[in-house]
């Protein structure tokens, strides 16, 4: 009986062309889904599921997926117990606390698609502000006296400038993780531990 194919669950957008190149520099055949707008398709040595970057943990920790890559924020926010083998080194940024230019006083509200992580770094520096989600443009709470500040990913900066923001403390770096589901890990360890192998013998990677 021919075994099934692994299952794969990667971030659609510009981090897709990364995990592909990645997977296919480890050694598997993966071909791009056709000229269709296939979230699901079979790419060669795996079969391909495209979502958000924030679903990646969910799909793999729950065993939809094998294996998946997502952002270590994103991992850490969604508090998946997964296996994190290998950091892939590509997508790097950083997870900072945003305020505007010269911006003092108590912090009394937090704007952010990072709640949990937010909450917790909060926790940590003895402040009790308040902490709002949001899903869309997570600076604009600050232009607009939504908030005091927000807790967003930051790469280069130049938004945060070109808007009167700054950085005033870096949460966490962050970068692409490879993800694996902890029991598949144990039934297709003869396929995904060499995969594992690999990845961590990139350039970047470790």
């Amino acid at each position: 009986m021919t075994e099934p194919k692994l299952v794969l669950a990667l971030p659609k957008g510009r981090v897709m062309e990364e995990s592909l190149g990645a997977l296919r520099r480890a050694g598997l055949t993966l071909v791009p889904p056709g000229s269709g707008r296939s979230m699901r398709y079979d790419a060669g040595d795996a079969v391909v599921i495209e979502m958000r970057n924030a679903d990646v943990p969910t799909y793999v920790e729950l065993g939809v997926a094998d294996a998946g890559i997502v952002g270590k924020d994103v991992l850490l926010e969604s508090g998946s117990r997964v296996y994190e083998p290998a950091d892939l080194g590509f997508a790097a940024c950083r997870l900072s606390l945003v305020r505007q230019r010269g911006a003092t006083g108590t912090i009394e509200r937090v704007a952010t698609k990072y709640p949990r992580l937010a909450s917790e770094y909060l926790r940590s520096i003895g402040s009790s502000a308040e902490v709002v989600k949001l899903t869309g443009n997570v600076e604009l709470a600050c232009l607009t006296g939504l908030a005091d500040a927000v807790v967003d990913v930051v790469q280069t900066g130049e938004t945060l400038a070109a808007n009167g923001l700054e950085e005033v403390d870096v949460l966490l770096r962050s970068s692409a993780r490879f993800v694996v589901n902890r029991a598949a890990l144990k039934l297709r360890g003869d396929v995904l531990r060499p995969l594992i192998a690999a990845l961590r013998q990139q350039p970047g990677a470790r």
